[in-house]
């Protein structure tokens, strides 16, 4: 089953962060490219998602190599996503996010919160290798918890 959505968010001076997501086999996967930045529509994103998960889907991949940058908007799409991927049971992996991108999350202790690969063919290879995922089972690393 193939299923493909597109979305534009737009961001500041008329730029836009381009979104497609799809569902291959029993994985959704959002493309995203451009930045990630105050102005983007985190909240539609972050929408997209919990339909993915209310449709059924419990893994899912987000594909970063076009995005070259993110800030407090993309943080806070990803911090949301994940929040309902574990309600859910749900697994989510970042796949080609570049060294710039990966200081800010490591920065911000975020990166410890999702599986990571290298590209969208290794974040596959990885989903396959956790079985399968049902309603109530997480193959997530557990909930997020504020460092002091």
């Amino acid at each position: 089953m193939l299923w493909r959505f597109s979305c534009r968010a737009k961001m500041e001076r008329g730029r836009t962060v381009k979104v497609s997501s799809r569902v291959k086999g029993d994985v959704g996967i959002l493309a995203l490219s451009g930045k990630f930045v105050a102005g983007t529509d985190g909240l539609v994103l972050r929408e997209r998602v919990k339909e993915l998960i209310d449709g059924g889907t419990r893994k899912l991949l987000f594909n970063f190599a076009d995005v070259p940058y993110i800030d407090s908007t993309g943080l806070g799409f990803l911090a949301g996503s994940r929040e309902l991927a574990t309600e859910a049971g749900a697994v989510i992996v970042l796949a080609g996010i570049n060294p710039h991108v990966r200081r800010i999350l490591d920065g911000v202790k975020l990166s410890q919160f999702f599986e990571m690969a290298d590209d969208e063919n290794a974040g596959l290879a990885h989903i396959e290798q956790m079985g399968p995922m049902t309603r109530g089972a997480t193959a997530s690393r557990g909930p997020m918890k504020s460092e002091s």
